[in-house]
């Protein structure tokens, strides 16, 4: 689905990606950790099509496709989603209308019709059972007032409904509590099947305990350094970054 090849990136001047190659297959979990300031975040904003960053060498294939030099917007038509670490707060906007407004842009990039608010409402609800999502949070401004937990569910619930095949979530176990982190690691889990890929980038071992990733790669000053099965989170739990930096 993704092959992302000798990939460098920069921002402000400043290189922070320094030749990155994954290969993500169909149906696949991929995990990525590594220390702040390694170049997670960079990697999956670069891949979502963030204006903030200069790729200066390398490719990112999406579907055979080469989409190194296409626009935020086009990527997401063709199925790729960033969950971001920090969710905003837009004010006056409600939720039902912002999700209704994206699921149109994505109906008529692909080429389909648009759906009105009455036929949208049952589509709302056939997601919202996916991954139970709470369904007074619609009516409400988009993310306004929502717990840690709310806004990182209203992620995936935006995941869900845009059907999109290949997700970024960005450190979603990023200030939940340990129910939090339950409900949307098994809303993920839901959304899984052959068809979709996921990268979750996270600093602890304790959402691989509910996400099972395929693989886990450790990035550091750029670049992936280490690829591993589930086991080495368990690893990195125990002995930290710096035997694989010192190696």
């Amino acid at each position: 689905m993704l092959e992302i090849i000798d990939l460098h990136a920069s921002s402000n001047n400043v290189k922070i990606l320094k030749g990155v190659n994954l290969t993500i297959k169909y149906g696949e979990i991929h995990a990525i950790m590594g220390t702040n300031g390694s170049g997670k975040s960079t990697l999956s904003k670069i891949i979502a099509g963030h204006p903030n960053y200069k790729i200066t060498h390398g490719n990112i294939i999406f579907k055979g496709e080469d989409i190194t030099n296409c626009e935020p917007e086009y990527r997401s038509h063709k199925g790729i989603f960033l969950g971001f670490q920090y969710p905003i707060e837009i004010d006056g906007v409600s939720n039902e209308d912002f999700l209704r407004l994206a699921y149109n842009a994505k109906q008529k990039a692909l080429g389909f019709n648009q759906i009105d608010p009455i036929e949208f409402s049952q589509i709302l609800k056939n997601k919202m059972d996916l991954v139970k999502m709470d369904e007074t949070l619609i009516s409400r401004n988009v993310n306004e007032g929502f717990s840690g937990g709310e806004k990182k569910r209203n992620e995936i619930f935006q995941f869900a409904l845009l059907d999109s095949i290949f997700g970024i979530l960005d450190e979603t176990d990023s200030g939940l509590d340990i129910d939090a982190l339950k409900l949307v690691s098994e809303a993920i889990n839901n959304l899984m099947n052959a068809t979709k890929s996921i990268i979750l980038i996270t600093h602890y071992k304790r959402l691989l305990e509910y996400i099972k990733p395929n693989y886990i790669h450790v990035m550091q000053n750029g670049k992936i350094i280490k690829t591993g099965d589930s086991n080495l989170a368990q690893q990195l739990e125990e002995k930290g970054y710096e035997w694989l930096i010192q190696s």
